[in-house]
């Protein structure tokens, strides 16, 4: 791309009397193509990278993306890639972009413990501005979009969530009439003894900022500063476990060794004996957007269902299985 190129909206979103000196591509998607942006302001050298979405249906990725790392910036500042705008193309409204400064950064997997600190002060630290679970834009897990309407249950923010993934892994892989039945059993038994007890029997659950995609490629060194740098997110208020969806699984680089880490160093949540079985439920619904959104992960609908049937021997009853006394901590 020519500077000559960049779209008015880009232009009037970078500094006032800047020189364009040079416009390259920069990574790409299926849905957007980024671009890396030389610039010359006041004698000084600014480098800025944009992305631009450039399909239709995913238009408000951007706005997304703004947001979502505007609030990841007001806890971890140093540690997330900071947004400078959003807008729309002005000669192609189905088209928007997505702007920050550009951040030389390496792809390889920052230290555990480094990277524990950070994800610890984003949990602890955020405050949901509500109260609630939710937030105040639609964001986007890839294509499959977040639920964010505003709710003070956590049960309910998640059964919508993955009731909503179930719908878009089906409609790119076609109809799975053995999926949507283990599925309905596991939505009226398993969800509910997972994590209806986090807000009952004097037990509660903060909503937290969570980056909500956090895995390997979404986190990189930034060359300069060897800080552990987030981006891609796609944030709400949430049961921070959730957070670690990615983290352990096995596809990427930090593995379950930083799941235990966290439930170390961080805690888990109470019922503290539901940990592994609520992050069992949180990687299922990862692995159903996964399968939908790329084909080659088509077979992680077998895992989830696998997955969903351990779980439901595992607590055949529901809630009726649920003992208080047997959750001593």
């Amino acid at each position: 791309m020519y500077h000559t190129d960049l779209d008015q909206a880009i232009l009037d979103a970078l500094p006032k009397n800047c020189k364009i000196l040079s416009v390259a591509q920069h990574g790409k998607t299926n849905w957007s193509t980024g671009y890396r942006i030389d610039t010359e302001v006041d004698g000084e050298e600014r480098e800025y990278f944009v992305k631009i979405v450039e399909r239709k249906e995913f238009v408000a990725m951007s706005e997304a993306e703004y947001e979502g790392q505007k609030a990841l910036a007001t806890c971890i500042p140093d540690n997330v890639v900071v947004p400078v705008a959003w807008g729309l193309l002005e000669k192609d409204n189905s088209k928007s972009f997505f702007l920050t400064r550009f951040r030389h950064l390496c792809a390889r997997s920052p230290p555990t413990l480094q990277l524990l600190a950070i994800v610890k002060k984003l949990h602890q630290s955020s405050v949901s501005p509500t109260g609630k679970f939710g937030f105040h834009v639609t964001t986007f897990y890839g294509p499959p979009i977040m639920i964010n309407d505003w709710t003070d249950n956590w049960e309910e923010y998640f059964t919508r969530q993955l009731r909503a993934d179930l719908a878009y892994a089906q409609r790119e892989r076609g109809d799975d009439p053995e999926l949507q039945e283990v599925a309905e059993e596991f939505i009226e038994k398993v969800i509910p003894r997972l994590l209806r007890p986090l807000q009952t029997g004097g037990r509660s659950i903060k909503p937290t900022l969570c980056h909500g995609d956090l895995w390997g490629g979404n986190i990189q060194i930034d060359v300069e500063t060897e800080q552990p740098i987030m981006f891609d997110s796609c944030c709400f208020y949430g049961h921070n476990e959730i957070d670690l969806q990615c983290l352990g699984d096995l596809r990427y680089a930090l593995g379950m060794d930083f799941i235990d880490l966290y439930k170390k160093e961080v805690g888990a949540s109470e019922p503290r004996e539901d940990f592994y079985d609520r992050h069992a439920l949180y990687v299922t619904r990862t692995n159903i957007c996964v399968a939908g959104m790329w084909p080659q992960w088509a077979s992680l609908l077998t895992t989830a269902k696998d997955e969903m049937r351990r779980l439901l021997a595992k607590h055949p009853d529901g809630l009726d299985g649920f003992r208080e006394d047997s959750m001593d901590s």
